[in-house]
């Protein structure tokens, strides 16, 4: 998820099929220190002696981890700051392996004026196998008043 800093988009900005894309190549840090900021120590994740015996055959990422990075394209892009979750669906369709890269995608599939509401569509990808998909519901902010008129980001005095 190396990338720009941010975007931001207001509920007004958003429209139906607007879609943001990243990508993330998962390293065993990454594991590791999921594993300790969740307290999942889970040996399937960490130990390789003891996921080779499993039907994945080596160690796999943390599930939430790989729905983290839906929640990283959210907060940071598509909206982008501002935005709070309301709530997320995940449905995990397939295991991620240290040095996989995931492709993580949200598209803006409806927006509800009261309330501010947008219902975006998740995915993850590994190549072309889509290991984890859902849909979150977000609460985005409205265009704040001292925006200018053409969208441009100024004060008026």
């Amino acid at each position: 998820m190396d990338r720009a800093p941010f975007q931001t988009y207001y509920f007004e900005d958003l429209a139906l099929g607007m879609r943001e894309i990243a990508s993330k190549t998962v390293k065993n840090e990454d594991v590791i220190g999921f594993a300790e900021l969740s307290g999942d120590h889970n040996p399937i994740h960490l130990s390789e002696h003891f996921a080779r015996k499993t039907r994945f055959g080596a160690r796999i990422v943390h599930g939430l981890y790989t729905a983290s990075l839906i929640s990283a394209v959210i907060g940071m892009r598509l909206p982008g700051p501002g935005a709070v979750y309301i709530s997320q669906t995940l449905n995990f369709r397939g295991p991620v392996k240290i040095g996989d890269v995931i492709d993580v995608s949200v598209e803006v599939v409806e927006l509800v004026e009261k309330g501010r509401r947008v219902r975006l569509h998740c995915e993850c990808r590994v190549g072309d196998m889509v290991v984890l998909d859902g849909e979150g519901l977000l609460s985005v902010p409205p265009t704040p008043k001292w925006r200018g008129a053409a969208g441009a980001e100024s004060r008026v005095e």
